[in-house]
């Protein structure tokens, strides 16, 4: 609601990221020149931080209002058209397309967070390019589990059900298992949207009959592990479908969905592995990360994007928008891959390859093939790398497995059929409790170098 009110008063709402420190809280509120923070007593209480700002606190505000207020309140909703409504709150004048909606702090998984700008056409477009693709009506439930400080959270779960009358369900925790249970089970809810790690838990402790209503289960923020879209739908019956977006896109770009049938037709929809085929109204190019020129059809390379859901820029960044956006096209630091029916395919982040040796040694690569040869369905392995005086760099492998497994998984890697400078060595694996992860869910990899960094430093 504080959301809503901002934006119809002509404000411009920044959600903070509260599951970060409070340096980066106070940087976010320094960058975005932040006055005031409206938030609650309660839950302060839950989530200690230091306000870097003022703070409102809802609680107080929203104390005994007097019966007239609520009457009024009453009678405006009912009876006014909505440009008058929209004058009896305090809009003087009504937001035009290029004006800026929003600031979102990126996660900052592999850098700093950057302050990314988004105007409403941005939003708005890619709500509209969404609802193209699934035919949202209001018939359709969403659960609205992810925080509204990430991209996917204030475009899909906060901003589409407004504008496209669609019906929603809100929870504040993603992973607080029986809670989300019920609300699906209760509310008939129809569209899923996850993580592969909230899709883990899930799988533990969901009981099958408790996603019976849904028609559309659709994951993003991380690369969705073949062999965990498989034990969900062996679970509950229903196929996850990926998709791929950014921040920096606001944030949807590309989505499987299902396939369209007809007497003597059938139009694929989706592709096991694949990010699915970019939203109406987007553009996408594949090139070489050296040179700049396009790749053919089934080829790895850089992914650019082009369409009305690219951002403005980075605030008061110019020089890391530069880098980013030329004539246009969102350079998204992925390199990818098209086929012949415009599926696309992510292979692994530009960020996410070692340099050994003078070889590019990609760590997804190397992480599905352990994972693959412990068998495992949840997460398991991290890898990523930490300086080598010899050869530049060298991988290092966090892991959650027992003694035991680990060395029967280490007797088969060298038959894996990895090349040799994809192979970890046997002393570079080092096992922790759990993997940090940010807010969202997503992995964060710069903890996860940080780790490894302070392992390989104890040897």
């Amino acid at each position: 609601m504080v959301n809503f009110a901002a934006v119809l008063t002509g404000k411009v709402p920044v959600n903070l990221n509260y599951t970060t420190s409070n340096e980066v809280l106070a940087s976010s509120a320094t960058q975005c020149e932040l006055k005031t923070v409206v938030t609650s007593r309660a839950f302060l209480e839950r989530v200690p931080l230091q306000m870097p700002v003022p703070t409102l606190l809802l609680e107080e505000i929203s104390a005994n209002p007097r019966p007239a207020e609520k009457l009024m309140a009453l009678l405006l909703a009912w009876l006014l058209p909505a440009r008058w409504l929209e004058r009896a709150v305090g809009q003087q004048m009504p937001a035009k397309l290029d004006d800026l909606a929003t600031v979102i702090f990126s996660s900052g998984s592999t850098g700093d967070p950057k302050g990314v700008m988004l105007s409403h056409y941005n939003i708005a477009s890619n709500i509209d390019q969404i609802a193209q693709t699934f035919m949202l009506g209001s018939q359709d439930r969403l659960l609205g589990v992810l925080p509204f400080f990430h991209s996917f959270g204030f475009t899909v779960t906060l901003w589409l059900p407004a504008v496209l009358g669609v019906g929603v369900v809100y929870h504040p925790n993603p992973l607080d298992l029986t809670a989300i249970s019920e609300l699906v089970r209760k509310h008939r809810v129809t569209f899923l949207l996850a993580t592969p790690t909230f899709l883990q838990a899930y799988i533990r402790r969901c009981q099958p009959e408790d996603f019976g209503s849904l028609q559309f289960v659709l994951v993003g923020a991380e690369k969705l592990p073949e062999r965990l879209a498989f034990a969900f739908e062996d679970q509950f019956g229903i196929r996850p479908l990926e998709g791929y977006g950014c921040t920096e896109c606001s944030p949807v770009v590309s989505v499987n969905t299902r396939d369209f049938r007809a007497p003597g037709f059938r139009q694929v929809g989706a592709k096991r592995g694949s990010i699915g085929h970019p939203l109406p109204g987007v553009s996408v190019r594949i090139e070489d990360p050296d040179t700049g020129t396009p790749v053919g059809a089934g080829q790895p390379g850089l992914l650019l994007v082009h369409g009305p859901n690219v951002m403005q820029g980075y605030l008061g960044r110019p020089d890391k928008t530069s880098e980013v956006l030329r004539d246009g096209w969102y350079v998204t630091g992925d390199i990818a891959a098209i086929d012949e029916d415009g599926f696309l395919t992510i292979t692994d982040r530009l960020s996410r390859f070692s340099k050994i040796g003078g070889e590019m040694v990609p760590h997804v690569k190397v992480e599905d093939k352990l994972h693959e040869l412990a068998g495992a369905t949840d997460q398991t392995f991290v890898v990523t790398s930490v300086p080598d005086p010899k050869k530049g760099e060298r991988l290092v492998v966090l892991h959650t497995l027992p003694e035991a497994k680990l060395r029967a998984c280490l007797e088969k890697l060298n038959e894996s059929g990895l090349p040799n400078l994809w192979l970890p060595g046997p002393n570079q694996f080092f096992a922790v409790e759990s993997f940090p992860h940010h807010g969202t869910g997503k992995l964060d990899l710069r903890k996860v170098r940080d780790i490894a960094v302070q392992f390989s430093c104890a040897e």
